[in-house]
């Protein structure tokens, strides 16, 4: 094993069946102080981390519907969806730490931090769909989290604008009415699951957002305005309410960034 963060972040996002046990034992080695941050080759573009082989990359379109949760293939799909964004997101925090160099050790800290609770997401969610006797790449899935962290791989301030106060951040708006789903089925683990994943990313959103207001103080930028003009920039989606504002709230965002959208 490498004693350079950077190349052990690498490591983790190349990984495919063994990423999830690769970025536990890199966080805890970082936690450890055990790897470094010495000077290393510079990062180089990765246009697809590693996935399970079997797993079927689509359009968002052509990814199966959730019809109902009332049933064990429902119950299926929409774990395999969350079990993929988390094994996303995974990737997503050890590319901050890969791509992104000589920032305050805090950072590197943070994305850590993130990586790791991924993980914990990743198997909690992969457990309950190994009960139902899936796995992660039995089912379709979309990329659209990755071609975000390809379009902002050259920037680390639009990377945290983008892909934490964003895409991310969609999550503390989606996650509730899913638990409410859930509860109406009785789904309880699923739904301490959620609320464990909901709790955790306002966390993640409040990094992402630490970092912007870092990236801007230094450029001398106007949060609030760069944030709407990069998301106009680089985000084709819409953004509008309903907003999980006490969430968002907690995550960083000021109220009149939430008005800009509603």
């Amino acid at each position: 094993m490498t004693n350079n963060l950077f190349e052990a972040a690498y490591r983790c996002i190349m990984a495919t069946d063994s990423k999830v046990q690769l970025s536990r034992t890199t966080a805890q080695a970082w936690q450890n102080n055990q790897l470094n941050l010495s000077p290393s080759k510079p990062p180089a573009p990765i246009l697809s981390p590693g996935l399970p082989p079997s797993l079927s990359l689509v359009s968002a379109r052509e990814v199966p519907k959730r019809t109902t949760l009332s049933t064990p293939m429902g119950q299926a799909a929409l774990l395999h969806a969350l079990a993929h964004i988390e094994f996303n997101a995974i990737n997503l925090a050890w590319d901050a730490i890969y791509r992104f160099r000589d920032l305050p050790k805090a950072f590197y800290d943070d994305w850590v931090k993130v990586a790791d609770e991924e993980t914990t997401h990743f198997l909690l969610l992969h457990e309950q769909l190994q009960q139902l006797d899936y796995v992660y790449g039995d089912l379709s899935a979309h990329n659209g989290l990755w071609e975000m962290a390809v379009k902002t791989a050259h920037d680390v301030l639009i990377r945290m604008a983008l892909v934490p106060r964003v895409l991310e951040a969609r999550g503390l708006d989606a996650t509730p009415p899913i638990i409410a789903k859930l509860q109406a089925q009785k789904l309880q683990t699923l739904v301490e699951i959620l609320q464990l994943i909901l709790h955790d990313e306002i966390g993640h959103v409040a990094i992402g957002s630490r970092w912007f207001f870092y990236c801007c103080a230094e450029r001398n930028l106007v949060p609030e305005t760069t944030f709407q003009r990069l998301v106009a920039q680089y985000f084709t989606g819409d953004i509008k309410p309903p907003f999980n504002v006490e969430a968002r709230l907690a995550a960083g965002f000021s109220q009149a960034e939430l008005e800009q959208f509603a």
